[in-house]
């Protein structure tokens, strides 16, 4: 039913039964489904010695060769996906259909990176003298550190490793407590697609101790991190401090823009239902809702209908439209967002409120008439609840949009190409959605601006973070 939970040094597992263990909790029903062995101060040592070994060879590995590798991995995730996505389901909480979605995009990421590892190119730049030739080379970065989130727990994993390795990099991964079996899971697979030993080691266990010890050392040449803003900072701020390249994909906040002139029973539907995804536990789920004042009312009837028949349940329940929240801290967020609102008069058009005793589910819920300093215009909810509010002018609703320090994911709907023109151009955010949901997609870079992160993963800058520049000029 769920997998034996292990973490790999140097190519071998290692079990619960061999150290200290934390539980893995079923967020639907609150039950112990798997004991996640913890790794040792002496453990992370061994895993920057392991991955300091390996480098030199994986990096003169021919690209061909790699890309082999990532392929054969490609076709054992999709092999493997329902046992994958069922593991995921068990221990992360999303629905079985989107969890195995979560699993078939990383065959993708392995075949993409397969490709763009084997087209890392440099150039010749023209001397100014006849006898001199001038080179520049992208070479690997070295040994790199990567934290990944609960929320994709193997999507998030295999954005950073399928890069990292296709860069001729070897790297240290510590991905999420939470919900681990689909890194154990990966980490399987790609050994049996034949990645040496040591290219690929990963750690469960204290995040503060684990990430100070691998940033601090020496070993260690460039970090990724996807999660929260103040963790992100803590962890730059550290990175900074021993002059770690960074990549860092952080939390965001999306304003979402309904003009007049959209397809308003359209937008309702597709919002509600992304919106939704992960029970809204998604860095770029909609999260601030603008709409302007003649579609208001209609699109609030809208939106709130769709939301309030969603089917929330066990994911692994056929049916099941939104599994639960994480855990008991999620739930009680949710309640102190709601309870702000409405203590400063906001409605609850559907939801708010607990869903049973069992488990972490909370109703999707509408809160209307919000005004632009509640905590949940403010921060970043996390979860099933949605604030919205009126605007009356492009200007206007742009500056409230961009009045936040985040800048991820953004969303408008119109059917006017110059407003579309007008709001492109003014958001402040690392990635613009016209009338429907476009990110994502391997072949497009993934990423934020101002405190939602920097660096891109995805597209042909996935690579550009673990490469560095070597300039070679001879006579």
């Amino acid at each position: 039913m769920y997998p034996s939970l292990t973490f790999t040094l140097d190519g071998t597992p290692i079990g619960a039964e061999s150290r200290t263990t934390q539980p893995v909790i079923n967020p639907a029903t609150g039950a112990l489904v798997g004991s996640l062995p913890c790794a040792t101060t002496e453990d992370v040592d061994a895993a920057l010695q392991s991955s300091q070994r390996a480098l030199p060879g994986w990096r003169r590995m021919s690209p061909l060769d790699r890309s082999a590798i990532l392929r054969r991995a490609a076709t054992l995730t999709r092999d493997r996906a329902p046992d994958i996505a069922r593991g995921i389901t068990l221990d992360e909480g999303k629905p079985l259909a989107e969890a195995l979605g979560e699993v078939m995009s990383c065959a993708e990421q392995f075949e993409w990176h397969a490709e763009e590892g084997r087209r890392i190119y440099g150039r010749v730049v023209p001397p100014r003298l006849p006898e001199v030739r001038q080179i520049v080379l992208r070479e690997p970065v070295g040994v790199c550190a990567a934290f990944t989130p609960w929320n994709f727990p193997m999507s998030q994993a295999v954005r950073k490793v399928a890069a990292a390795l296709a860069a001729g990099c070897t790297l240290i991964l510590k991905g999420p407590e939470e919900s681990p079996s689909a890194v154990v899971a990966m980490t399987d697979l790609l050994h049996e697609a034949g990645l040496p030993p040591g290219v690929l080691n990963t750690l469960w266990g204290d995040p503060a101790a684990i990430s100070t010890q691998l940033i601090t050392s020496p070993i260690v040449r460039k970090i990724s991190f996807t999660g929260s803003v103040p963790v992100g900072k803590q962890l730059a701020a550290l990175a900074g401090a021993h002059m770690k390249r960074t990549t860092l994909e952080l939390g965001g906040h999306s304003p979402v823009l309904v003009f007049d002139d959209a397809d308003i029973d359209r937008a309702a539907a597709m919002l509600a239902q992304f919106k939704l995804r992960n029970a809204g536990q998604v860095c770029v789920s909609p999260t601030r809702f603008y709409v302007q004042r003649k579609a208001y009312d209609r699109f609030v009837a809208a939106f709130a209908d769709a939301m309030s028949t969603t089917r929330v349940g066990d994911g692994l329940a056929e049916g099941t439209q939104m599994g639960p929240l994480a855990n008991a801290r999620r739930v009680q967020a949710m309640e102190a967002f709601v309870d702000d609102a409405v203590s400063r008069r906001a409605e609850v058009v559907t939801g708010g409120r607990r869903i049973g005793d069992t488990g972490f589910f909370y109703a999707p819920t509408v809160l209307a008439g919000i005004v632009d300093d509640a905590r949940i215009m403010t921060e970043e909810p996390f979860g099933p609840v949605v604030p919205v509010t009126r605007f009356d002018a492009i200007d206007e609703v742009l500056t409230r949009a961009n009045a936040l320090p985040f800048g991820l994911a953004s969303y408008v709907f119109t059917e006017s190409l110059k407003t579309a023109h007008a709001v492109s151009n003014g958001l402040e955010a690392g990635m613009v959605n016209i009338n429907h949901f476009g990110m994502g997609n391997v072949e497009t870079p993934f990423g934020g601006i101002k405190d939602s992160g920097m660096g891109s993963e995805g597209g042909t800058e996935s690579m550009d973070g673990y490469l560095v520049t070597k300039f070679i000029t001879q006579m």
